[in-house]
């Protein structure tokens, strides 16, 4: 009788060929197989890319274009007349740019390190929870969700003089009529206050997350080897925690470099130009004084610095990270 193992397709027995009427199929392996899968990722990636080039990179190019041109304004329009160098010497003369400069920078950096530092606070904190964790997490980000338009007239209503919560409080005390955003100093408090409230959640969820994929028979070893928890905190836990840390720290330096409609909203840059950052100085260049090579080369500057910003931290962490897997 014949196998049935035969009939099943098993190996012929030694010494014959296969059936000349089966060909074999080609399974590409190794280095073939990866090109391959290369080329169909690129493939399924060019839609995407030609989106976001027509959506950010077009308009970037465009902007650096115009940041370097005579720009004829008129009623129909305005367009490009030469190549010039004129608009960073108006910018780089500016005193205005170089105050809106400093204070943007020294905004991001303020507001950055306390919100890394309530976060990862906050962060500890809520990693201790067992029950009311997810309902602390869902109230928590409640500000973070807010649009940003919705949270600075939040807090305008709060500083108010007249009658806001704050002047409220303070009423109790015998304070009246305070008038918060009318001082340069108070008003920048007031600013970062605001801003700090609405993304430390966004800090501590990714500190959290950080805190979660740490694995616990480190930190137990620490434990049984007598260590306290201050100890495992800042040999064990913060060196761990740089990748969330670095994440964190890399978003929020973006979006507070390029901080506009929370000053627009809450102080409009004032009292003055006192917390005008130069997203909004870009707004008020171009949009308002019709001023488009000068607010252009406002806006590529900040880029600029925005770029040459991320690349020195991200170098330093990754140098960072190899002494530390050394």
């Amino acid at each position: 009788m014949t196998s049935t193992g035969a009939l099943k397709g098993a190996d012929p027995a030694p010494g014959r060929q296969a059936s000349p009427h089966r060909p074999r199929r080609h399974v590409p392996t190794g280095t073939a197989f990866q090109r391959r899968s290369e080329r169909l990722g690129w493939l399924f990636a060019v839609p995407a890319l030609l989106v976001v080039a027509a959506v950010m990179l077009f308009p970037i190019a465009f902007s650096i274009l115009m940041s370097f041109s005579h720009v004829d304004v008129s009623g129909s329009g305005f367009r490009l007349d030469g190549a010039t160098a004129e608009n960073y010497s108006i910018l780089f003369e500016s005193e205005r740019y170089w105050h809106d400069l400093e204070f943007t920078g020294l905004y991001t950096v303020l507001t950055v390190a306390v919100e890394v530092v309530l976060g990862t606070l906050v962060a500890l904190v809520l990693q201790r929870l067992t029950r009311a964790r997810g309902w602390l997490m869902a109230l928590m980000l409640l500000p973070w969700a807010l649009i940003t338009v919705v949270s600075a007239e939040l807090w305008a209503y709060i500083y108010n003089g007249v009658y806001g919560v704050l002047n409220a409080l303070t009423g109790v005390v015998g304070v009246h009529n305070l008038n918060v955003l009318g001082s340069p100093l108070q008003a920048s408090v007031a600013m970062g206050a605001a801003d700090i409230w609405k993304t430390t959640p966004f800090v501590a969820i990714m500190v959290l997350a950080g805190l979660v994929m740490l694995p616990g028979e480190v930190v137990e070893a620490a434990r049984v080897d007598g260590a306290n928890g201050w100890s495992i905190f800042w040999k064990i836990r913060l060196p761990l925690l740089r990748p969330a840390l670095a994440v964190a720290v890399m978003f929020r330096i973006l979006q507070a470099f390029g901080l506009f409609d929370l000053p627009y909203v809450l102080t409009g840059g004032g009292p003055g130009t006192s917390t005008e950052s130069l997203a909004v100085l870009t707004y008020k260049v171009l949009f308002k004084n019709l001023e488009f090579g000068p607010g252009a080369a406002v806006a590529a500057s900040t880029a600029v610095i925005v770029l040459v910003l991320c690349l020195a931290f991200l170098k330093a962490f990754r140098t960072q990270v190899g002494e530390q897997e050394s």
